[in-house]
């Protein structure tokens, strides 16, 4: 993420963050189109069950994964009457991809005169994402269940049961692969899901300082958000 500072005396000085760049050699890292790498830190779940989807973030926002920059960075936003976003990369672009997807599903329910399927969204999404330097999970509710997508810079579009991104996903992935149960209630899923977030960041030194959580079903989209992830289990 790349910020502009000003401090009292008028100088600016630019300052590279992305929410998730761990030390040199601990890296995950994404390839856009143009061959240009960038590093995805930060750590990011989805979870499905038989009528909810699950998104879940750490709050962490770091300087090269060495230093953190902010403790309180919302990396899960609504994007879709019952649709949302989980990031990790780069704010700046992170953040005009969360406005263009939110105009693009206002528009085509205006014209449309019902919301965009979640397949319509996952393939808008993977054509507003290519060449960024941003690998989001998104996650929603539509008339063929509950889904959850993993997107990058490249133009992949993966549906998957559950899924995790970012630098701490090895750790999050162990909670996933061991907790995950597609007949799992969604107050159980959303366990999971904020569980598998606190342990990376146990681990992780680009994640931590808590937890957003959302909960999405039929009704629509419910984020909470608590620098404690057992304050929003």
């Amino acid at each position: 993420m790349e910020l502009t500072r000003t401090d009292h005396d008028g100088r600016r000085d630019r300052l590279n963050h992305d929410w998730l760049r761990p030390p040199e050699g601990e890296q995950h890292h994404s390839t856009a189109p143009d061959g240009v790498t960038y590093s995805t830190g930060t750590t990011i779940v989805g979870v499905t069950t038989a009528d909810a989807a699950i998104l879940a973030a750490d709050q962490r926002m770091s300087l090269g994964g060495r230093f953190t920059a902010n403790k309180n960075a919302q990396k899960v936003e609504q994007v879709h009457p019952t649709g949302a976003i989980a990031i990790s990369g780069s704010v700046g672009p992170a953040q005009r991809l969360i406005q263009s997807l939110r105009t693009e599903a206002n528009l085509y329910e205006v014209r449309r005169g019902e919301p965009m399927s979640l397949r319509g969204l996952s393939q808008t999404t993977g054509h507003l994402v290519s060449g960024l330097p941003v690998a989001p999970l998104l996650a929603g509710v539509d008339q063929t269940g509950p889904q959850v997508y993993e997107l990058d810079g490249g133009g992949s579009v993966l549906r998957d049961d559950y899924a995790a991104g970012g630098s701490g996903m090895q750790v999050a992935y162990g909670v996933l692969e061991r907790r995950f149960d597609p007949d799992a209630s969604t107050e159980s899923a959303r366990r999971t899901a904020v569980d598998a977030v606190a342990a990376a960041s146990e681990r992780d030194t680009a994640s931590g300082n808590g937890v957003h959580v959302a909960t999405i079903t039929a009704e629509g989209v419910d984020i909470d958000g608590a620098d404690d992830p057992e304050e929003v289990r």
